[in-house]
This record gives C-alpha cells, structure tokens and sequence, in this order.
C-alpha cells in the first residue's frame, strides 16, 4: 500500500521537475500554459505566445519595467575641496539671482556670511541657503518643497567612462535631484542659461 502512493508522488514530482525545467528553456516570447497528462498516455504539452495585455481584456498593455535609479553616493573629499566646491556654487547662484534682481522687481537677494536669502514676493516666499561644513553639505529650505540637504557628488566618472571626466553636483540623495533642478522646476530659472536668464 504504501509503495504506490510513494510512485504517484514521485511521478508527480518528476513531472513538475520537467515542467519547471521547460519553462525555463522556453524562448521569451512563449508562455507555457499547461501540462496534460492523461491516465494511461504520454504528457502533452501546449503553449502559446506571450501576451502583452494585462490581466482582464479592458487593462492596458503592461509598462516595460524602469531601470533603477541607481543611488550616488557623497564624494570622498577634503575640507579645503568642499569650501571650494561650495563656494564657487554659491558664488555662481548668487550672481545668477542678483543678475535677475536687476531685471526683475519681485526678487530680492541678500549674501552675508554665507548665508543667501532669495525672497520672490509673497507669492512665492524666501529660499534660504547656507553651507554646513561639518556635514560637507549645502543646506537649502524651499517655501514649496521645505528643507533638503545636497551632498557633492561625482558624476559621469563610473566605469565605463574615462577617468578624470566626472564633474561635481550637489545632489539631494533621497531624489538624485541638483539644486539647479529644483530652481528650474520650483522657480522657472535655469541656472545652467547664461547668467540672469529664465527657463524656457
């Protein structure tokens, strides 16, 4: 008695071996439907093409899956580098945003101590932005996005470019997003324009 009942589960297994290793064999674009296999005769096996519909008639086809965002990582460097770094930057903004202040009344830019104020009316409200040496980092509170912290990252200097080719943002690691992506998503100014130009 307990020899057949110990075949049947063999048998059950072995099949599920091959069907496992089928599918695995199976050119992408066919999909395994069943396996079928009568008392008395040999398996059979059917398939079909891969369908691109979702699951009920009325959905869409599926999205092709999204690379991932591959996480950055803060550069690795001195404390002369990062005030150099950041200092140039802020330099940059602040004369990108004065240059604008001319152009436009609504916008009114203070620098003291390494502190910029950016105030764009009260429709708008004030960016702040200052350096944090301790951390490395460039801290910068929006009215409309709050506060982020952006760390000096390397980019473009991964393995499959040359080296020495990298150049540095300052990066928000929670979204990968720049402080220029943020002005000219939040603010319309694209700080990578020549000097005291809006985005497009």
């Amino acid at each position: 008695m307990m020899r057949p009942s110990f075949s049947k589960v063999a048998r059950a297994a072995s099949r599920g071996l091959q069907s496992s290793r089928i599918a695995r064999l199976a050119p992408a674009n066919v999909g395994i439907v069943s396996v079928v296999a009568r008392p008395g005769a040999s398996p059979k096996f059917m398939t079909t093409t891969a369908s691109r519909n979702g699951i009920t008639p009325d959905n869409k086809a599926p999205k092709e899956p999204i690379t991932p965002n591959v996480a950055k990582t803060p550069a690795d460097i001195t404390d002369s580098v990062y005030h150099l770094a950041a200092d140039e930057y802020l330099e940059r903004l602040v004369t990108h945003l004065e240059n604008l202040q001319d152009e436009r009344e609504d916008i009114d830019v203070e620098y003291s101590a390494g502190v910029l104020t950016a105030n764009f009316g009260p429709d708008i409200g004030t960016y702040v932005i200052n350096k944090q040496p301790p951390n490395k980092q460039i801290w910068l509170s929006s009215p409309k996005s709050g506060p982020k912290r952006y760390d000096y990252v390397i980019m473009g200097d991964s393995q499959g470019e040359k080296e020495g080719t990298g150049t540095g943002q300052w990066m928000y690691l929670r979204d990968n997003s720049t402080i220029d992506e943020l002005f000219l998503e939040e603010l319309n100014i694209d700080l990578s324009s020549p000097i005291g130009h809006l985005g497009e």
